[in-house]
């Protein structure tokens, strides 16, 4: 069974309607992280923030790419900040480290010293992606889980899985419940970016879960041994 854990939570699945924030489930969410950690695992979550801000899409297409990204990684913060908050308030011992220095609202990351808040049971949320532009909160996660050493990697997406194509475009996708990292590259798979992908496979990463939030419940089943969704593997 895993110890150390690393999550990535969906920024849409905490919003209402895939915007901002949805209180209610954000709670609910906060809830089941400390219920898992209450269960003995070590708890990391990384949070996109695409509830705030799609930078490059749309009407935003147009902007400086590296301004785009940076306004990406700051939404990662507030999500983080609202996460951290709502995981106190029922009792947790939460903390956010984030790649982007801002010593006056959390702590700077640190592999080390987030290796150690998590061996004494503190929920770790990492925010600010990597810190630079062009990397994605995909390409965060996996570094980050690398870092700290994480047993597994959990990817809870507003989907249930891994499917041949967008389900929501091709009525025919089927779910895929297990793919190795090569195959899932070969076929060009919209799980993770290419990069993140490469570098699970690289690094042989244990294994990636690919699930729904949908129930938050689901974060806690699929680490007591639900099959739900796509296990990714080297």
């Amino acid at each position: 069974m895993a110890k150390r854990v690393m999550l990535k939570l969906s920024g849409e699945a905490l919003g209402s309607g895939g915007w901002l924030y949805d209180h209610g489930m954000i709670d609910r969410v906060a809830g089941q992280l400390c219920k898992v950690a209450a269960q003995g695992f070590e708890l990391a979550v990384v949070i996109g923030g695409g509830n705030i801000w799609r930078g490059r899409k749309g009407l935003a297409s147009g902007m400086d790419a590296v301004t785009a990204d940076q306004m990406g990684m700051l939404a990662t913060v507030l999500n983080c900040l609202c996460m951290k908050d709502a995981v106190i308030r029922q009792g947790g011992n939460a903390r956010v480290m984030s790649a982007i220095p801002m010593p006056s609202v959390c702590d700077v990351f640190r592999a080390d010293k987030a290796r150690k808040a998590l061996s004494k049971g503190e929920i770790v949320f990492f925010a600010g992606g990597l810190g630079s532009p062009f990397f994605t909160t995909d390409t965060a996660v996996v570094l980050r889980a690398i870092e700290v050493e994480a047993d597994t990697l959990l990817l809870a997406k507003s989907i249930d899985g891994v499917y041949t194509a967008d389900p929501a475009v091709d009525p025919s996708a089927t779910l895929i419940r297990s793919i190795s990292y090569s195959d899932a590259i070969k076929q060009n798979l919209k799980v993770m970016d290419m990069s993140a992908f490469a570098m699970c496979a690289e690094k042989q990463l244990k294994q990636v879960r690919v699930f729904a939030l949908s129930e938050p419940e689901n974060i806690l089943k699929v680490l007591q041994g639900d099959d739900m969704g796509t296990v990714l593997h080297p």
